[in-house]
């Protein structure tokens, strides 16, 4: 096999994931070898909340007097908090610290006060209504006052009160001033190019303290943060006590997402703290952010040869998204300020751009273009952007709505996150640093989807500036209340479905099944039509590898059928929860087609949530046209037994071998045609029904065939990782696998009837 590496290879200019990441801290020595093993289902380590709330909030608020708008805010807002109140008193802000994304642990509580339908109380206090209202926006007239970017002064003076009495702001705002103060007693970031990868976490690391800084200071007008965030900022531009860079591209251009971020955290440091800099300060500000930001910004939209404006060119996902908003907050910061002209420029140029690609990374059934985990990056890109504008100039400009189907990328997330992990198909990207999934509490109000909100702020990502201003506290109910259990995606690049037994549980049973195109993702997807992930009792029994090694070379080069990129096991076919065949990869040019069903169950208010024992959610695909050696392959999968078991069905022709395999960090004992896998503590009991001749589990390490051609560079190891296999020569097959979780809670597991895929429906397994 031959790959055929782009000349220009662009694409691989990202950081790595790092298990080492303290995700409370957002801190993390840059100086770091390539990404080398991870444990795809709990990597990293538990992290626990460090702010004890009333502590520090008592000595925050006082210590600035603030307008009577906050009095006001203060005096309405007593209904939302107190349902709030309710929720929190029944212990909403547990998180599970053994899971890398600290899924929320719900109370077990039939109460209805706190749990109820998702709904803004247009009653209960909110923000105040900003005064600045342009009949005629425009990009280039900016609203008067200070600050411009996300958090006018409106919003600062109503805050204390709205602190005061919403326990959401006030378990943020303390957990802001925690953070602040972690950043504080560290050295200023340490410069640290990370090969063709870039200073992209470095980059990130800066904006992250300057918006924790910033805040704080406008909290307690405290100087220190203002001389904080100087630090920081003279170290950005090479001034500090040890070397950023060289003198002429300090902010790495080439890889324009650093520069994008550090645009943007100059942008908000600018504004945000406008009126503490002295003149000479804002001169030196303003100098290094046009010639490191503005500057490569302008040349790389105009000059033709640049390189590094590629993102601007059709690039519909995160990049887009990340370098315009960097662009615009930094240029609707200085504008009026800036005597180049570049700003101005920029902001006839980003705002069209985004409305042309970053606003339709979103499918029109909400799918982020990439990935789960990219779309941390893209939607944060957007809502800065899309906020920053309505702050700072009155208007969008039609970003959020340009796309009418942008509204519904809540929904991708929402249903991308399982009962322990999300769907994390493809690469899982950089260390988020200030990407979170915030996005949605900006969207919440923005599309009137109130549940958006409270998914998200019950979230370890949620103690984040941003939120203190995107978070209306108007809000009340349970995100899951009539919420359907299952979603379909079913735009035919993505083809997805999630379906689950509870959205409070954290033992249910959740699966999601993915078909789809393999190409038109920016390069950070697998070769994986009819991948699959399964949780059940806390503990996720099928899952994803995750990223290579972002420096690997040839690792983003393209997504033809020869690139190198599916030379690396985690990206092939081979290193997926899929069927293989002729131990060769699958066709990028697949087109698979998908069958789906579900009864619509919907959970009630109350955590306290079982399925009806006839409830069951399914999906089928024919993918056939991933195949080279085939005449027919289809995958379903269906919750049976009132959502407490798993089955699998394959149905393949094939002209050459057959190999089933599934990747869990499970212990595995596998003898003929029965599985049991142990981890945490429980059991998941697997088995091949109606097993056709020859059709047994066996086991083996997550590592390439003997037979695979070598890759550009040794993949990286899987320690604890162990493939669950069935391994057949050519011929006809149907393989039923089932999944019985041992729940330990009298429940009994059932034997499902053998149906073919194209005839089932919502009742074909009812009975055996």
């Amino acid at each position: 096999m031959s790959y055929d590496p782009l000349v220009s290879n662009r694409h691989q200019v990202y950081g790595n994931e790092d298990p080492s990441f303290n995700q409370s801290t957002g801190f993390i020595t840059p100086a770091r070898p390539k990404k080398g093993t991870s444990n795809w289902i709990k990597f990293g380590i538990p992290v626990a909340v460090l702010v004890i709330v009333a502590a520090v909030v008592g000595g925050i608020l006082g210590t600035r007097k603030h307008t009577s708008a906050a009095t006001s805010a203060s005096a309405s807002s007593s209904a939302a908090a107190a349902s709030a109140s309710a929720k929190l008193a029944d212990g909403l802000l547990a998180t599970a610290t053994n899971s890398y994304y600290m899924i929320p642990v719900y109370p077990s509580t039939t109460a209805t006060s706190a749990y109820s339908t998702p709904t803004f109380n247009t009653a209960a206090a909110g923000w105040p209504t900003d005064s600045f209202a342009p009949a005629t926006p425009s990009v280039l007239s900016v609203r008067p006052d200070r600050p411009r970017l996300i958090a006018p002064a409106y919003k600062w003076a109503a805050l204390p009160a709205l602190i005061a009495s919403d326990p959401y702001l006030t378990y943020w705002n303390a957990s802001i001033f925690s953070n602040a103060s972690q950043y504080d007693a560290l050295p200023a970031v340490v410069y640290y190019m990370d090969g063709d990868s870039g200073i992209l976490d470095v980059a990130r690391q800066v904006k992250q303290r300057v918006k924790a800084f910033g805040y704080v200071y406008r909290m307690t007008n405290d100087s220190h943060w203002v001389d904080r965030t100087w630090e920081e900022l003279q170290n950005a531009a090479g001034n500090g006590t040890t070397s950023w860079g060289p003198d002429v591209d300090r902010w790495n251009a080439a890889h324009f997402l650093d520069t994008a971020e550090l645009s943007a955290a100059y942008g908000i440091a600018y504004d945000w703290l406008y009126d503490m800099w002295t003149d000479d300060q804002k001169a030196m500000i303003r100098s290094t952010l046009i010639e490191y930001g503005l500057f490569p910004g302008v040349q790389g939209y105009t000059n033709s040869t640049d390189y590094n404006g590629w993102w601007d060119n059709d690039i519909w996902g995160n990049w887009n998204c990340v370098c315009n908003n960097g662009l615009t907050m930094a240029s609707l910061a200085i504008l009026g300020d800036d005597t180049t002209g570049y700003a101005e420029q920029l902001l006839g140029l980003t705002v069209d751009n985004a409305k042309a690609n970053c606003a339709y990374a979103v499918s029109n059934d909400g799918t982020w273009n990439e990935t789960n985990d990219y779309w941390y990056f893209g939607t944060t890109g957007h809502a800065e952007m899309s906020s920053s504008l309505i702050t700072a100039t009155g208007s969008d400009y039609d970003l959020l709505t340009v796309n009418p189907d942008f509204y519904k990328t809540g929904l991708f997330h929402m249903y991308g996150t399982g009962a322990t992990s999300l769907f994390d198909y493809g690469d899982s990207g950089p260390n988020k640093y200030t990407a979170t999934a915030n996005s949605i509490i900006f969207y919440a109000e923005q599309y009137n989807q109130p549940q958006y909100a409270l998914f998200q702020r019950d979230r370890v990502d949620a103690a984040d500036p941003w939120n203190m201003f995107w978070y209306n506290p108007q809000v009340q109910g349970a995100f899951w209340d009539g919420l359907a259990l299952d979603q379909t995606f079913i735009n035919p690049g993505d083809q997805w479905m999630s379906m689950r037994s509870s959205f409070t549980d954290a033992n249910a049973l959740y699966v999601a099944v993915k078909a789809g195109t393999l190409q038109g993702h920016q390069t950070h997807n697998d070769l994986d039509v009819g991948d699959f992930v399964i949780d059940a009792l806390g503990t996720r029994w099928a899952g994803e590898l995750g990223d290579g090694d972002y420096l690997s070379p040839y690792y983003f080069s393209n997504d033809t059928q020869g690139s190198a990129r599916w030379m690396y096991y985690r990206k092939m076919t081979e290193g997926q929860n899929t069927i293989l065949i002729g131990a060769t990869n699958q066709d990028v040019k697949a087109q698979p087609t998908i069958n789906y069903g579900s009864d619509n169950a919907t959970q009630s208010a109350s955590t306290e949530f079982t399925p009806d024992s006839s409830s069951t959610a399914f999906f089928t695909t024919d993918m056939t046209s991933a195949y080279f050696n085939a005449t027919s392959v289809k995958r379903g999968i269906r919750m049976i037994n009132g959502r407490k078991q798993v089955l699998l069905q394959d149905e393949i022709t094939a002209s050459a071998s057959v190999q089933w395999r599934m990747h869990t960090n499970a212990t595995v004992s596998a003898s003929g045609t029965s599985a049991t896998l142990t981890l945490d503590g429980q059991t998941m009991d697997v088995s091949i029904l109606n097993a056709p001749d020859g059709a047994t589990f066996s086991t083996s390490d997550a590592v390439r065939l003997s037979t695979d051609v070598t890759p550009p560079e040794p993949d990286q190891p899987n320690p604890g990782v162990t493939v669950l296999l069935i391994t057949l020569p050519a011929g006809t097959y149907n393989l039923q696998v089932l999944f019985s979780p041992q729940w330990n809670d009298g429940s009994s597991s059932v034997t499902p009837p053998s149906v073919d895929l194209d005839n089932w429906t919502l009742t074909s397994h009812d009975s055996t």
